[in-house]
């Protein structure tokens, strides 16, 4: 329970304010039917009350929803089309809560078609002391069976979406080289929890040219101190050049985006506009500062602290996918007033909002239902925004366009490969090397299927 709570607190939702109480916003005239307290019919008016108080898109909403509905249907019934991303969970309930192989094991995978009409499944990310890592899995490792079926393109996503209804699976893997799977194990991973993950640096340098490289997974709140300790080594080291890789992150707290972008670029100051929240008519327009949005985390450095390793760059490299999502897509449109974004690899997932949890906080509580509501559309100092689309890269790379994938990081690794090319080389292109064509099939992360509504 723990796990599943952590994993969406940081991941699915960009984190504002958490804990708003909500007792009740309707009026005595507004005609509604009372009913007993604890039945499902109150449970659904306390949501409907949150929505209209708070959901972007509360005019939409039906005049006359059906009060008698499970709650969970009940929510669904109130949302809009266009709506992707709203959920809603029952804190006393764990299955109610979105699932994920990610999530729940601590690893992702492609499942993709060759030149040759070969499928093979890769698996691309492990998290750092995971399930899936304890177990012996790595990134770049092929996937043969899982739990005794072969991989196919027409099993893929039956194969996957039954996992998050176990508690252990067992995998057949092996080794990709010259084009086929060797070193074959069977591996077992069970259910359990990820821990944090670490931000990864690096420094490359050619021609004695430094470039600072980070991996960063996640925003969730306090981790100023981690960034701040980061810039610090690089600022030390001289470096000239930053490739930030975001490709599998799906966000988390607007204030930990807005410290990372505090540290890049010059002609900034506390008083620098980072970031415009819009809401429906009673959440209004919020603008925020650099300052002001770092300062929504209690535990963050402050902006003046984190200006002491600015690296006061005129651009910056981000590696992309289409898990890139929420936070991660604010670092690449709200970096774009103040320098030149030069975005890498795939298209993002296009989640241009923002929300905060919504529970019932009375002592003792009556209502265990948690409301997670898209609330906000984000746009950056210049009102640019309105990418629901996904933000197309400049340089478009596939990341699959060379087998093994290797460990990020790593110099010769596609993405990142490309990009220190970009930096390095006097040509125009990206500097990517495709040796086969290669399809994807079925994508394992799809960071918002797993929502439960």
């Amino acid at each position: 329970m723990k796990k599943i709570k952590t994993f969406f607190k940081y991941h699915l939702l960009l984190i504002i304010l958490i804990g708003i109480t909500v007792f009740s916003c309707r009026d005595a005239e507004d005609g509604l039917p009372d009913f007993p307290e604890g039945s499902t019919e109150s449970k659904n008016l306390w949501v409907q009350d949150s929505m209209r108080r708070y959901y972007y898109w509360a005019d939409q909403m039906p005049a006359k929803p059906d009060y008698h509905l499970p709650v969970k249907d009940f929510f669904k019934s109130l949302l809009s089309p266009q709506d992707r991303f709203s959920y809603i969970v029952d804190t006393n309930d764990s299955s109610t809560y979105p699932r994920s192989i990610r999530g729940m094991y601590g690893f992702d995978y492609a499942v993709l078609q060759l030149a040759n009409g070969e499928v093979v499944t890769a698996i691309k990310l492990v998290l750092t002391n995971s399930p899936a890592m304890n177990a012996g899995l790595k990134r770049g490792m092929m996937i043969k069976k899982i739990n005794g079926t072969t991989i196919t393109a027409s099993n893929a996503e039956q194969l996957t979406s039954s996992l998050p209804n176990q508690t252990v699976i067992d995998l057949t893997v092996g080794d990709w080289e010259n084009n086929t799977i060797v070193n074959e194990k069977n591996i077992t991973v069970y259910y359990g929890y990820s821990l944090e993950q670490p931000i990864n640096s690096k420094i490359f340098e050619q021609a004695g040219k430094k470039t600072g490289y980070l991996y960063i997974y996640d925003f969730p709140d306090g981790m100023t101190q981690n960034l701040n300790h980061k810039f610090s080594e690089f600022k030390a080291a001289g470096v000239q050049e930053l490739i930030l890789d975001l490709r599998y992150n799906y966000g988390g707290s607007v204030s930990s985006a807005a410290a990372l972008c505090s540290l890049i670029p010059s002609g900034i100051s506390a008083g620098s506009q980072f970031i415009t929240f819009k809401g429906n008519k009673n959440g209004g327009e919020v603008k925020r500062t650099f300052s002001q949005q770092i300062a929504y985390d209690p535990n963050a450095l402050d902006f003046n602290t984190l200006q002491a390793n600015l690296l006061g760059l005129n651009k910056v490299y981000i590696l992309t996918s289409s898990s890139t999502a929420s936070a991660s897509e604010i670092v690449i449109n709200n970096l774009k007033p103040f320098m030149q974004v030069i975005q890498l690899g795939e298209k993002t997932l296009g989640k241009d909002m923002a929300g905060f949890a919504i529970e019932d906080k009375r002592k003792p509580k009556k209502i265990s239902w948690q409301i997670h509501p898209v609330i906000y559309k984000v746009f950056n100092a210049n009102g640019e925004g309105g990418y629901s689309n996904g933000i197309a890269p400049q340089i478009l790379v596939d990341e699959y366009s060379s087998l093994p994938l290797l460990p990020l990081g790593e110099s010769t690794e596609t993405l990142l490969s490309s990009a220190l090319h970009k930096i390095y080389s006097k040509s125009s292109n990206g500097g990517s090397v495709s040796d086969q064509k290669v399809k994807v099939l079925f994508q394992s992360d799809n960071p918002f299927a797993g929502i439960a509504r």
